[in-house]
């Protein structure tokens, strides 16, 4: 295996034995530092030496219960482990044994302190890259983490596909982590919203433990969600998002945000007004704040209490703003040197949490000198032989990659979401098939939670005994608030990130949350959530989690007078992302088979749901009965014919058809082929109809120039190129926005004359 190129560095040597490396003197195994290169200082002589002159408080035992002698020996045991593994991995990169290394060094005493009152495999643990003290608490081992550094095949964080420091152990409930900043909030407040959800509603909690990855499904009455990050991570908008929601809701939340004052190089000062986060949060209601000194466990220790109880109590969220240090670089790919000065390095070394503690316990005669120099010396080896086990670990084999990019239980194209409707009642339009599929589906699994922008009835429950309610803007969710209750279907604040954030938490927790933007249009806020965090929550934590969440989005143009922000198409970003299935029907038929397929299946679906269709009369259709499913990937023959075959989806479905008519009456015969399921697509049935036709076009509401239906035109010449009679035609939209005056829209947007004309351009060929 070969490390990227950016993470080469020059001069790298071999310690193998012992050598010097910008003043770095290694010997035995164990990374330390010659007198004189502060503040990466780690001799034991040399980290004690520079905190002669730091006060330490006096542990006054009274006033700190549980803080006994063999509490304070495993905090300083826990935190030197956990440095000596940043130094082993640190070795190993130098020794190109490793790819990667991003430390926790500086970080480890407030850490250790939250690691005594959360409980493992009870509350759920959101963590930062830099809590490897607090997962060491926690449970994880050593050998853990170093099979994480090399990459192994049973790194229980990844299996290999992370990098290192990226935390995750179902049994221990640390949800996977990816590399983005700020991420994780959202997705610990949806954690915590099914903390109170399930609460209350014991049936859903039976059928989650009964769902794919039950087993690691759980509920306590008192139990937290815990989640960190650095000062740097409270510049993303989706850590003030989840303060808004935590605090509107009181959610049993609590923050640890670890200020080591530098987000890589850039100082606090100029990543936060007035360069303190906790000053600026105490406006929110019914949020505790406390700050500490996070270099001092005995300090962490009592702040770490107050905020646990205060969340366990139910009383609301609460942050706690630790002032740590960062002795390392922010990882091996930086050099810290160029942005600070040797005085501030220098002051930092002083506030180094390992010696201080260190010196702490010999003043106190918990320890005496001999008795560290022990119990060092005892994880030496321990690390030494960890990093040993780690590095004679089996590799992940190649053919795993294309494992957990979907569920291995549930397989929506299978022949098991194959079912015929049982059709009664009156036609229903689209929307109306939303609704009734969405109530249907909400009988009979308890796990369901519908939310977005707009989606309740009326938030003001009062109002519901004098008002019809809303219901989405589009009435999609009309009357579900009413039948199923407000902690069921609830409006959400105006942030789509927030909102998906809070789907993947949820769904991370064993709900089924259906979540809604309101506009496709507005969706790209919430990109980052979808793309690196839905859609990689399984492939990332090798199956260990998962984020089934049906994310409904209105899209498409056709609505003369839409305009440019809400006509927007661009199907092709999302089924660009591995691990996102994407349908988007083009009748109310489909609308039921598919939305049951997508609630039912065990991924994350983005379901497209397009306006101009909503209340159309040509598509409507009576209620095909409450197990009617279409299995995805399956494609509809809309209209056989024997000239010419057009592959399409959405509204231009109808456009086609039209189309189709008007040429019939001209002695030309025109198959027609409807995905409506396009990640995955139905290559069998388009193989099946070139075949038969030899004539394609491919025609979708996009824009022509990257656009979906290019991948469909590529495949086509590349695997069937045999059996066409004449080059594979695209009828799309131009390469320009949607305009809002009518007639602009209606040269803009692909037309029934645009589809005839290119059937009859392409027959003469």
């Amino acid at each position: 295996m070969t490390r990227p190129n950016w993470l080469h560095r020059p001069g790298a040597l071999d310690l193998a034995g012992s050598g010097d490396l910008g003043g770095v003197w290694w010997k035995s195994g164990i990374i330390e530092f010659r007198e004189g290169t502060i503040p990466n200082s780690n001799s034991r002589a040399e980290r004690m030496a520079l905190q002669t002159r730091v006060k330490l408080a006096k542990l006054d035992a009274p006033k700190v219960p549980g803080l006994d002698h063999d509490t304070l020996i495993r905090i300083y045991r826990t935190m030197f482990l956990s440095r000596r593994l940043d130094d082993r991995e640190i070795q190993l990169k130098r020794q190109n044994k490793i790819y990667f290394q991003i430390s926790s060094a500086g970080h480890e005493a407030v850490c250790a302190a939250m690691g005594l009152f959360l409980r493992p495999g009870v509350d759920w643990i959101y963590p930062y890259y830099r809590d490897r003290t607090l997962c060491l608490m926690l449970g994880m081992t050593p050998v853990e983490m170093l099979l994480a550094a090399v990459g192994a095949k049973d790194d229980p964080s990844s299996g290999g596909r992370q990098m290192p420091s990226h935390w995750g152990q179902p049994k221990l409930n640390i949800v996977s982590k990816s590399s983005c900043t700020g991420t994780q909030f959202v997705q610990a407040v949806g954690a915590a919203e099914a903390t109170l959800y399930y609460e209350g509603r014991s049936k859903a909690l039976a059928q989650a433990k009964r769902a794919p990855l039950g087993e690691y499904v759980n509920h306590e009455h008192d139990e937290i969600v815990y989640v960190s990050g650095g000062d740097g991570a409270t510049s993303e908008g989706e850590f003030w998002e989840s303060l808004n929601v935590a605090c509107a809701k009181k959610l049993p939340l609590l923050y640890l945000v670890e200020d080591n004052g530098y987000a890589i190089s850039v100082p606090i000062e100029v990543q936060t007004a007035g360069g303190s986060i906790s000053k600026l949060v105490r406006g929110f209601p019914g949020l505790h704040v406390a700050e500490c000194d996070g270099t001092d466990p005995i300090e962490g220790y009592s702040v770490c209490k107050e905020a646990v109880a205060y969340c366990r109590e139910r009383r609301g969220p609460a942050l706690i703003h630790a002032h740590v240090t960062r002795p390392y670089s922010h990882s091996l790919s930086d050099d810290e040197k160029l942005y600070k000065s040797p005085e501030e390095r220098e002051e930092e070394a002083r506030r180094d949490p390992i010696s201080k503690f260190a010196l702490f316990l010999v003043r106190e005669g918990i320890l005496d000198q001999k008795q560290i120099e022990t119990l060092e010396a005892e994880i030496d080896n321990e690390v030494r032989d960890a990093a040993d086990h780690a590095l004679a670990a089996e590799e992940p084999s190649i053919d795993s990659i294309r494992m957990n990019v979907y569920s291995p239980d549930v397989d929506p194209t299978s022949a098991a979401f194959e079912a015929e409707p049982q059709l009664r009642g009156a036609p229903k339009t689209m929307v109306e098939m939303v609704a009734l599929t969405l109530s249907d589906e909400m009988a009979r699994d308890e796990r369901i939670t519908v939310f977005g922008e707009d989606v309740a009835d009326a938030s003001r429950e009062d109002n519901l005994k004098h008002v019809k309610g809303k219901g989405g803007v589009f009435k999609a969710t009309a009357g579900l608030q009413r039948k199923y209750g407000h902690d069921r279907v609830f409006n959400t604040p105006l942030a789509e990130a927030s909102i998906v954030g809070r789907a993947v938490g949820m769904a991370t927790r064993g709900l089924k949350p259906v979540a809604e933007i309101q506009f496709f249009d507005y969706i790209w806020p919430a990109m980052m959530q979808i793309r690196d965090e839905l859609c990689v929550m399984r492939w990332r934590s090798n199956g260990a989690f998962k984020a089934p969440v049906v994310l409904r989005v209105a899209i498409g143009g056709y609505l003369t007078g839409g305009g440019v922000y809400h006509s927007q198409s661009g199907e092709s970003i999302f089924t660009h992302c591995p691990g996102l299935r994407v349908v988007m029907p083009s009748t109310a038929l489909d609308v039921a088979g598919l939305l049951r397929t997508a609630i039912r299946c065990d991924d994350p679906v983005m379901f497209l749901e397009h306006k101009h269709l909503y209340r159309q009369p040509y598509n409507r259709s009576e209620n095909p009965g409450s197990d009617f499913t279409i299995p995805f990937g399956k494609a509809r023959m809309v209209k056989e014919g024997a000239d010419l075959s057009i592959i399409t989806y959405g509204a231009v479905v109808h456009r086609a058809e039209v189309a189709a008519a008007q040429l019939e009456r001209e002695g030309v015969s025109v198959e027609i082929i409807d995905l409506r399921s396009l990640s995955p697509y139905d290559w069998e049935a388009i193989a099946a109809t070139v075949r038969k036709t030899h004539r394609v076009i491919v025609a979708y509401e996009d824009m022509l120039s990257w656009g979906y239906g290019a991948e469909i035109a590529a495949r086509i010449a590349d695997e069937l190129f045999e059996e066409l009679d004449a080059p594979v035609k695209r009828v799309a939209a131009m390469d320009t926005f949607c305009a809002y005056q009518p007639k602009l829209e209606d040269v803009i947007l692909p037309q029934t004359s645009h589809i005839a004309a290119a059937v009859k351009q392409l027959l003469e060929y």
